[in-house]
């Protein structure tokens, strides 16, 4: 990584609930509200925006772990803004905190670790996962 991560790093993003966002499985809507599937891709976004600029040509990030805690509900239309900042960094693991908050206070907390990794070491990791013909 470039030089000049630190601890206390922040980014922030801003969503707005949509249809597509709603709890639903199966495409059955079971509650017309954003759901912790939508609030954890955020939340992975959010931390990820952190590590971009550090990156190096012939490095990517890898979500290593996400532990969310989907406090309250956010409905159709409300904005929700996302917050990630840099709590621990060791080795190559970089480790946010993230709250999500809308109009009526936090609706979600979570811990997101990333893990820098050489892009060939991630290829070589899919090559191993994939089926052999």
């Amino acid at each position: 990584m470039k030089p000049g991560m630190e601890i206390g790093r922040a980014e922030t993003i801003d969503i707005i609930v949509t249809e597509e966002m709603f709890a639903a499985f199966e495409g059955e809507v079971i509650h017309p509200v954003y759901s912790t599937v939508a609030m954890t891709y955020h939340m992975e976004w959010v931390s990820r925006k952190i590590i971009l600029p550090f990156l190096e040509t012939h490095e990517e990030g890898m979500g290593a772990s996400v532990q969310l805690h989907h406090l309250a509900p956010s409905p159709l239309g409300s904005k929700v803004t996302l917050t990630a900042v840099v709590v621990e960094l060791r080795n190559n693991a970089v480790v946010t905190e993230v709250t999500a908050h809308n109009h009526a206070g936090i609706i979600g907390k979570g811990k997101v670790t990333q893990i820098i990794l050489p892009k060939e070491t991630i290829a070589q990791k899919l090559r191993d996962a994939s089926f052999s013909s």
